[in-house]
């Protein structure tokens, strides 16, 4: 793991017991799962390209836009989804024929690979990234200036 790539898990993991709360980015008052990642890139990057819209909590699901997908495509760089490496952007589809709305950061690859998430009902945990969790993968990104492993 390269020192950003270390820099990035250790920042995502200073986030674990934020409280869930719908649209929110701040570490230990509250969060979502696009906070968490807003969270990183201050601390990473710097001052967040855009702020995001208010947003549902079912997305853009009911017009089946992939809203979250293409923000993601204006600020990080896209990667081969096979290609995992500590202090990826993975984003997930959650239910089939849905749009992409659940994100995480991987931090742990190799045989018992781990993601941290801001997840409804739990707040910021590690979790296994489980053979469920794992085929509901649609896209992975690196934050921008981090080169690949």
């Amino acid at each position: 793991m390269t020192l950003a790539h270390s820099f990035i898990v250790d920042e995502a993991r200073a986030w674990i017991g934020t409280p869930y709360i719908h649209q929110m980015a701040a570490r230990g008052a509250g969060t979502d799962c696009l906070g968490l990642i807003r969270g990183v890139w201050r601390a990473v990057v710097g001052s967040e390209p855009e702020r995001p819209p208010a947003y549902s909590m079912d997305w853009s699901e009911p017009q089946g836009q992939e809203q979250l997908w293409a923000a993601a495509l204006r600020h990080l760089s896209p990667k081969t989804v096979s290609l995992a490496a500590c202090g990826d952007v993975i984003l997930f589809r959650m239910r089939e024929g849905g749009v992409a709305k659940h994100l995480g950061i991987q931090s742990d690859v190799g045989t018992a690979p781990k993601f941290i998430h801001a997840y409804s009902g739990h707040g910021v945990v590690e979790s296994p990234l489980s053979a469920p969790w794992a085929r509901r993968i649609v896209a992975r990104f690196q934050f921008p200036d981090v080169e690949a492993d």
